[in-house]
This record gives C-alpha cells, structure tokens and sequence, in this order.
C-alpha cells in the first residue's frame, strides 16, 4: 500500500490540533480558518476514496458560504452535483477528529467497510471562495487527493453552485452541459435570451437589476456573466470585493435578517434590487417604496413566483405533471396558505437544511423548493423532462401548446438542478417577471407576510429537545410543546414552534401572529418556556419592547 505510505508523510505538514473535535453537518464543516488545516487535507482523502468508491468525479468545495471573512469551511459534492450522502458525513467526522497516530487505521477502516477497490482511478475537482485562507485551504485538500493517488481538476475561485454543476456535468458526459465556466455561461444565458424574447416591449429600467455581491465570488461570477447576456439583462454591481469585507453587512443573510438595505448600495423608490451570499447559492430580492419602507421578497415569495409560472405553463401546454412546493417549517404561514388554497398547489413540509429540501422535491415530478432564506432551485423528474421535450418537438400541437413547450425547455436550460443557485434563480426569476410584465412591487402583492419573530435560548444542552412533524413539534422535554400550544391560542392567526440548532448549544424560537407586536409577544413567552423548561442558561429572556 504505496498510497497509505505517502499519507503517512503529508498528514505530518497537516497536523491535528490535539483535542479539537469538529462534526459533518449540513453545509460540511465551517469554524475559524486557522483550525482548518488537517481537516482540508483530511477531506482531500475522503474525497478520493469517495471517487473510488462511487467510480465517479467528487467535488470538494472551500467555503464557509454567509460566514465572517475570517471563518472558512468545506463540503464535498456527490457524482449528481448533490451534496455528500448522509452515510458518509459520519466518515467525515470521524476522519477529521481522528488523532495523528490513529489515521491510517481510520483510512484502512473505511476501506474495508466500504469494500474500496483501491486500484480504481480516483478523480476530484476542487473549487474555492475568495476568502485570504482559502488558497492555502484547498492547497490542503489537494495534497490530500495526491497523497491518496487521486487525480484533481483545481477550478480555482468558484461560486459553489458552478462546482456542483461541474461535478454532474462530468458524470452526466456532458449531457447535463459543459464541465467548464464557458459552458455554464453559455448554458445560462441561452436560456435566459430565448425566455426574454417573449418579453414585450420591455424598457430599459425594467432590464435594470441592482446586484449585491456581499464582496464575495458571486460579485466576480456575475461580472464575468455579464458579457453572455448581451443587452437582454443590464446589472449594476455592488460590493463586488473591490472595498468592504465578505459578507459584513451586506448579503442575503445580512438582509433576510436585519430587514434592512446592505451597506454601499444607493436606490431609488421601487428600483429592483437582489442580494448573493458569500459563495453565491443563496439569494433574497427587495425594494423600498415611496415613503422609504423596506419589502423583502425571501425564498417563500420566490418560490411563489416560480411555481406560479410553472403551473401557468403546464395548464397552456395541457401537460399533466404533478407539481409541488417543499418548504420548511420557518415558511412564512400566509405563503404556505396562498399556495395551498388560491394556487391549489401541493405543499410539503420538511425538515431545515437543504438536503431534506432536496429529497423531497425528487418525490414529484415537478419539485420547487426554497428555504426562507433564499436557497433554493427546482427540479424536473426524468419522465416530465421526457414529456416536455417530446412536446416540443411535436409538430401536430396548437401555437399556445408549442410555446408553453418552448418556455418549459427554456426554464429546465436556466434551472441548476444541482443545488441552489444565486446565478440561476436570479435568471430565472428576471425572466419570469419580464414575461409577466411584472413590476416587483406587483410581485411582493401576491400575498402579505404574516409579522415574525425569530429568537435563540440558550440552554445548557440542545439535545434536551427532541421534535416531530418536521420540527413543528416538540416531543420532549414534557410539557413544552403543552405551553406552547396554550401560548398560541392567545393570538390571532398565530403559530410558534421551536428546534435545536445543529451547531450550537441554543434553541431556535419562531412565532407568527397578526401584528409585529404580537409576533414579538408571543417569540418573547415561548423563549421563557424554552428557558423555564429546557434549562435555560444565562439570564431570562427579556421581552423585546
């Protein structure tokens, strides 16, 4: 075992840090960059064997995504441009907590678990952010890949979505579309100007988006877009890295939460403004009125927008596909009603975390999901590809089916299937709303948000709280869920839930009633239950007003 002795060498110029225990959670592992080292190396193994084992290109990507500039992460990517199987995130944490002395057995372990042939050839493409640490980062995971025998494809500054969508270009061979940026552009951008050409007569300010690049790889990616949209799309740039740290106020997660403008961007009364987070897979819409109000649109009016214009499509196309929407329990409770009872469109509830998202929607043939924090795409089954395309090629079928046909093919073109997709989801929903001749102001009207108020507790043990019901319910500690319930009940269309948060040692409170005074009323009680019966360390929730 050749490979196991080059191992031995590299991982002493990555050594861990006694005693620092790391997990594989949802988005990979995400800490301050400086303890990162022996992790990114370790990843580069992992995803070798990952390679072997699944005869597959994998993709390793270093980012730590709306974290601060002085954070950094890594996740890997499966064959499909999926994120990694939740068998092997345990071989993650395993892997990375693994002392010095111990890691060649670990290695060897999972060799054997997973019956790898180690003579099979092992390729990884490798992506990163533009974070200072991220070179010598995914330098790490690099050594790691060579010291294993593997074979990698360094991609360099990436958005996380371009490296996903290389992985599955890669494996589709091609089919899914060119593994190179050119190609993803090309692919993007085709879409987007054979969907706005039935635009009509649109003028020059309802081309014009205003785009937040939280100064980080989005701002880089969209400029380089920029010159494949010909006039069909004009953006303005902001934060786009030349000044201003990574994601510090500014981004979709510092606009989702704070509800507020991003620093460094000036706009007028109703100027249709987007915001990226730091690795480019998240995305929230907004404007300001008249009167200098703030209006957020967030994943669940995207995802209104988007399978709205779907199920337009498939009606005028007389296709019958099943269409639906998963969301997650932090939805807000006015789209979830609008979809389900003016839309009639099946919704479904999942656990957080875009993986659970994911799963679901592969159960329709139709599946459009979104967090409410802006990370979402769609995804189109095989046989409703199939239907679409062989509707379009069909030539004995009415003008209005032949179009709707048309603009179907051209939606799945626009759509990064892989994961969500700031880039994407950003043409797609310009399309959708130059199509419509909506304004943004005419979109944020489909539905009123209900007022909402999210708050953490913190407690001295998260796993006390056990949830069902895709975590709008909580099973333990006895009697939470009781008060909670009995909470609710004294507000008008209100509702509360809490969960544990994946990370940390707090409890995540989210409440919704019919005024902002409620909504904050009601997050305020709970956390008092949440810290009185789940115990709550440090001092007593205070009320917000």
């Amino acid at each position: 075992m050749a490979h196991f002795k080059e191992v031995t060498q590299q991982s002493g110029l990555h050594p861990k840090p006694a005693g620092l225990v790391l997990q594989y959670g949802t988005a990979g592992f995400r800490t301050n960059a400086n303890q990162l080292d022996h992790i990114m190396f370790r990843m580069g193994l992992l995803a070798t064997l990952r390679s072997k084992k699944t005869k597959a290109t994998i993709g390793v990507m270093v980012t730590a995504s709306h974290n601060p500039e002085e954070d950094n992460g890594v996740k890997l990517i499966d064959p499909m441009g999926e994120m990694l199987t939740s068998s092997w995130e345990g071989y993650g944490t395993q892997l990375a907590n693994t002392e010095q002395e111990e890691l060649l057995t670990t290695l060897k372990d999972i060799v054997e678990k997973e019956a790898i042939d180690m003579s099979h050839e092992a390729n990884v493409f490798v992506g990163k952010d533009t974070r200072s640490s991220s070179a010598s980062l995914s330098q790490a995971v690099l050594d790691g890949i060579k010291a294993l025998g593997g074979h990698s494809k360094d991609y360099g500054l990436v958005t996380t979505p371009q490296l996903h969508y290389m992985v599955c270009c890669q494996n589709t061979q091609g089919k899914y579309g060119e593994a190179t940026l050119e190609g993803y552009y090309s692919k993007l951008s085709q879409a987007f100007s054979q969907l706005a050409k039935n635009a009509s007569n649109r003028t020059d300010d309802q081309k014009h988006l205003r785009v937040d690049g939280a100064n980080g790889i989005g701002a880089i990616k969209v400029r380089e877009l920029e010159s494949h949209l010909k006039k069909d799309l004009q953006l303005s740039i902001f934060n786009d890295g030349s000044r201003g740290k990574l994601n510090h106020q500014c981004g979709a997660d510092f606009v989702k939460v704070q509800q507020k403008l991003p620093i460094g961007i000036k706009i007028n009364p109703g100027d249709r403004c987007c915001s990226f987070d730091g690795d480019a897979d998240r995305i929230v819409y907004y404007y300001t009125d008249s009167k200098g109000h703030f209006h957020l649109l967030d994943g669940d009016k995207i995802a209104t927008l988007i399978s709205s214009f779907l199920k337009e499509l498939l009606n005028e196309a007389g296709l019958d596909l099943k269409i639906a929407v998963v969301q997650t329990a932090y939805a807000n409770g006015s789209s979830t009603y609008y979809l389900e009872n003016t839309m009639k469109v099946i919704v479904r509830c999942t656990k957080t975390g875009v993986k659970h998202l994911h799963h679901a929607a592969q159960e329709f043939d139709i599946g459009v999901y979104f967090e409410a924090n802006g990370h979402g795409t769609v995804l189109f089954s095989r046989g409703a590809e199939g239907k679409i395309q062989q509707l379009a090629a069909d030539t004995n079928i009415n003008d209005e089916r032949k179009k709707a046909a048309f603009l179907l093919q051209n939606t799945i073109n626009i759509i990064n299937q892989t994961v969500g997709d700031a880039i994407s989801d950003m043409l797609l929903i310009e399309a959708i709303l130059a199509i419509k001749g909506m304004t943004v102001q005419q979109w944020d009207t489909i539905y009123s948000d209900l007022p909402n108020r999210q708050l953490k507790v913190k407690v001295s043990d998260r796993r006390v709280i056990e949830t069902t019901d895709a975590e709008r319910r909580a099973v333990t500690p006895a009697g939470l869920q009781d008060a909670i319930d009995d909470l609710v009940k004294k507000y008008k269309q209100a509702r509360s839930f809490v969960r544990p948060s994946g990370t940390e040692d707090v409890v995540r409170v989210y409440a919704e009633a019919d005024t902002q005074e409620n909504a904050d009323a009601l997050a305020h009680e709970v956390s008092l239950a949440v810290y009185g019966l789940a115990g709550g360390v440090g001092d007593e929730p205070k009320p917000l007003h």
